[in-house]
């Protein structure tokens, strides 16, 4: 399992190699979850209106080792974008992954743009 949860690190706007085309905007609900897949990857992605902003996590969370993330809630703590665990209700930050429970388990972030009415999420493998 653990070999599943390591194909997964952040990547920062900086490092992109590639831009993955994932589809219309209107393919993705609002201020909800979906998944995609990139490689061996799964990848939830959010399109968090009430922020105007949009988001992209590793589907698995690290806690269950399941690929759910896409399904949980989207909200706001404290300023910051999260998404709260279907299974569990434990928190991680859309912004930089970090788990807002203060556990050390953290989930990878992808960045996101919008060009021309497509999603495209950035990746560096």
């Amino acid at each position: 399992m653990q070999d599943i949860l390591n194909q997964y690190s952040s990547v920062t706007e900086a490092d992109v190699t590639t831009w993955f085309n994932v589809g219309l905007v209107s393919d993705f609900p609002e201020n909800s979850g979906a998944c995609i897949k990139y490689k061996t990857k799964q990848i939830a992605v959010y399109n968090f209106v009430r922020k105007k902003k949009w988001y992209a996590a590793q589907n698995l969370c690290p806690h269950k080792m399941e690929m759910v993330l896409s399904l949980g809630m989207i909200g706001d703590k404290d300023g910051v974008a999260k998404v709260a665990c279907p299974m569990h209700k434990k928190n991680f930050s859309l912004e930089d992954g970090s788990n807002l429970n203060g556990d050390d388990l953290k989930i990878a972030t992808y960045p996101v743009k919008i060009k021309d009415g497509n999603v495209y999420i950035g990746f560096s493998d």
